[in-house]
């Protein structure tokens, strides 16, 4: 034991230093890939290596490849930070190392699951009786969703969709919105549902144009969204809710990866009305809740569409009814168990943290567009939440100035291609970005633009 302790507190401290030069490093790494190869690679080890030596010498390679994405000033997609008690409770996960399968391998697991969920339900706005399951992220969390989904206007058409499949289904229709993610169409994919051929006009800040929606008596699966990924934007889901309603076997998915996360927020909430009329939820906990990869939570309105689509049974497992059992709302078997990080979360921010995070992040991004117009930008989006999305002049300029701040190093962000030109966007999910990041970052632009 004194060997692990002693491995431990020296990982400790390897952590501790990597968060203490984050005001320092490059957001993006320096090191090339045959670095990283070279530093990480070698022939395969015939014989044991102590731990230590291990753990050093993985920390001293991986360190020229890491991206500094717990930094304030990382702005690249959509992505967060981890909070002090997330990235704690994250460690004692590991340390515990619990099969979060079914409440026999690990109650504490289970219980802490069924509880964070609950949260996470009435932070969300959504129904009291919803479903759960956690997941990697929005990916599986669609996949989980759109699984429920399958069975639910399938079994009402008539079809045993678990036990029969889907050769000689009836259709199910799906309809998308023209911006969705393509993490949407990738669980339908897997899903066997194939490419949607079903897809609605966007406004010109990538909300569904709902006008044109039009559902008829085949089993259809509409898919909304709540923030696009370049624009923050959200479809209108009243009007979506409402056509759903009048169809007599549709089912309503909302990817919510982000943009969900105003439900919990008083000032913002109206962004997302209509939402919780849906059928089904798609959230990631590793944006704006600030916890470590991966996390991912599909919610349904429909529980029992839900566990048909995942439960299984097998003579050697023990199931009690009284107890929550993981398997039987994901895709997975034996996993981790991520909803730790999540209780930690919630409790160390409450309320009122998540909801001073959440205003934060889109008061800044609303900064961000102000000084960016003022350096001669052309902001394209409505700056409804996190996401700012702006192009120069021409399109040389905006791939130059893109690159020239990336290259500087203080801060990071992506490109993008919006209506068939190239542009920039900055997403801004840390609970760690302060007004001196956002300013300093503005400064880098400034700089660049006067260099030109």
């Amino acid at each position: 034991m004194d060997e692990l302790r002693a491995l431990l507190d020296e990982t400790a401290g390897i952590a501790a230093a990597f968060y203490e030069t984050l005001e320092k490093r490059p957001v993006y790494p320096r090191a090339s890939v045959d670095e990283l190869r070279a530093g990480l690679g070698g022939v395969l080890p015939e014989t044991p290596t102590d731990a230590r030596t291990v753990i050093s010498e993985l920390a001293a390679a991986a360190d020229p490849g890491l991206v500094a994405e717990p930094s304030g000033r990382y702005f690249g997609f959509v992505i967060g930070g981890t909070l002090p008690a997330a990235l704690a409770a994250d460690w004692l996960t590991t340390t515990w190392d619990q099969n979060a399968g079914i409440y026999v391998l690990g109650p504490a697991a289970s219980v802490v699951e069924e509880v964070a969920g609950a949260w996470l339900i009435e932070l969300l706005g959504l129904p009291a009786r919803a479903s759960f399951g956690f997941v990697t992220g929005a990916q599986i969390a669609h996949f989980t969703a759109l699984a429920a989904a399958r069975h639910h206007v399938l079994k009402n058409a008539g079809w045993d969709v678990e036990r029969d499949g889907l050769t000689g289904a009836p259709r199910v229709r799906v309809v998308v919105g023209e911006k969705r993610h393509g993490t949407v169409d990738r669980a339908l994919r897997m899903l066997g549902l194939g490419a949607p051929t079903d897809v609605i006009p966007a406004d010109a800040n990538g909300r569904m144009r709902a006008e044109h929606l039009s559902l008829t008596d085949e089993p259809t699966i509409v898919c909304a969204q709540a923030g696009e990924v370049n624009t923050g934007a959200f479809d209108p889901f009243p009007a979506i809710a409402d056509a759903r309603d009048r169809a007599p076997n549709a089912w309503v998915h909302v990817d919510g990866a982000f943009g969900l996360w105003a439900s919990a927020v008083p000032s913002l909430r109206h962004l997302t009305e209509g939402a919780e009329r849906a059928d089904s939820w798609a959230v990631d906990a590793h944006k704006w809740l600030n916890v470590p990869y991966d996390n991912g939570i599909a919610f349904t309105a429909h529980p029992d569409s839900h566990s048909a689509a995942f439960a299984a049974r097998a003579s050697y497992l023990v199931f009690d009814a009284e107890t929550r059992d993981e398997l039987d709302w994901n895709p997975e078997h034996s996993r981790r168990a991520r909803a730790f990080t999540v209780y930690a979360a919630i409790r160390a921010l409450g309320r009122s943290g998540i909801e001073e995070i959440v205003e934060r992040c889109c008061a800044h991004a609303r900064r961000f567009a102000d000084g960016l117009a003022e350096l001669g930008a052309e902001v394209l989006n409505d700056i409804d939440l996190n996401q700012v999305l702006f192009r120069f002049p021409d399109d040389e300029q905006t791939g130059r100035v893109l690159r020239a701040v990336q290259e500087e190093g203080s801060s990071w962000m992506g490109g993008t291609t919006w209506d068939g030109r190239p542009a920039i966007r900055i997403s801004v999910s840390n609970w760690q970005t302060s007004e001196a990041d956002v300013e300093r970052t503005l400064a880098v632009y400034a700089g660049q633009l006067a260099a030109r």
